[in-house]
């Protein structure tokens, strides 16, 4: 399938939109989350924002940004993974600072083609794109999509467990490994999000109770302080990294 770029193609942004969004509602009030919504990214860096065809309809995307890494300050990736990702990129972008690396934030694909190996041909699309802007590095905080079937399970051990065939047990980690990435470590801190009870009532639809609640679409528990009407849910996700040379 071709892909394009929105920097050669503007006129897939709406389309590409309408693919959809990534996790439950209280996943949308993420602060750093609102900094880096698919529209003002594919504004800031269009040739960083690719669209899978099928014909000349968009079948999926893949958003990236690009960031200085590694640099004196940066000998490792963040630990508040997706989110210091995006905070590292607006950096740059305001000190004008060459940047050496691509941080895939968003693969997403229409849900009626889910599985059939879409993903994969987006990512090989992200790699190409690194590799042509010069680009050193293609790094993903990664949101394991099974998680949320075991949101008590620490992560470390969620990404141990494996396949009798030695593959990853959860299927976006599978696909990644299959095209050769390389796992680098755990993002215990990916994304942040606070809120009051009432709010936490209105993004889940039912209330919190004081310590850990599992609530629909998450891959951690949500910590409840009633004294304080407060709600926290703090995601952890995996670095990996790709090669830039082809899958194989």
């Amino acid at each position: 399938m071709p892909i394009e770029s929105l920097a050669s193609r503007p006129d897939l942004l709406e389309p590409a939109l309408g693919l959809g969004d990534i996790g439950a509602e209280f996943m949308q009030h993420d602060p750093i989350g609102i900094l880096a919504r698919a529209r003002r990214l594919a504004e800031r860096w269009p040739e960083y924002f690719l669209v899978v065809l099928d014909g000349d309809v968009p079948v999926a995307r893949a958003v990236s940004v690009p960031v200085a890494f590694p640099t004196p300050e940066r000998t490792e990736l963040p630990d508040h993974g997706w989110d210091g990702a995006i905070l590292w990129a607006a950096e740059d972008a305001l000190d004008g600072r060459p940047t050496t690396a691509l941080v895939a934030l968003d693969v997403q694909v229409a849900g009626r083609l889910r599985g059939r190996g879409i993903a994969s041909q987006a990512l090989e699309g992200l790699r190409a794109c690194a590799h042509g802007k010069g680009l050193s590095r293609l790094v993903v905080p990664v949101r394991p999509t099974g998680k949320v079937r075991h949101p008590e399970l620490p992560m470390e051990e969620y990404v141990a467990r494996r396949r009798a065939d030695g593959l990853p047990e959860d299927p976006w980690l599978r696909t990644h490994e299959r095209l050769g990435a390389r796992f680098v470590k755990v993002a215990p801190f990916a994304m942040t999000i606070t809120g009051t009870l009432e709010q936490w009532r209105k993004w889940t639809g039912g209330p919190l109770t004081a310590g850990t609640n599992l609530v629909d679409g998450g891959i951690a528990p949500v910590l409840a302080s009633p004294g304080q009407d407060l709600g926290v849910y703090v995601e952890p996700n995996v670095w990996l990294e790709h090669p830039l040379t082809p899958a194989g």
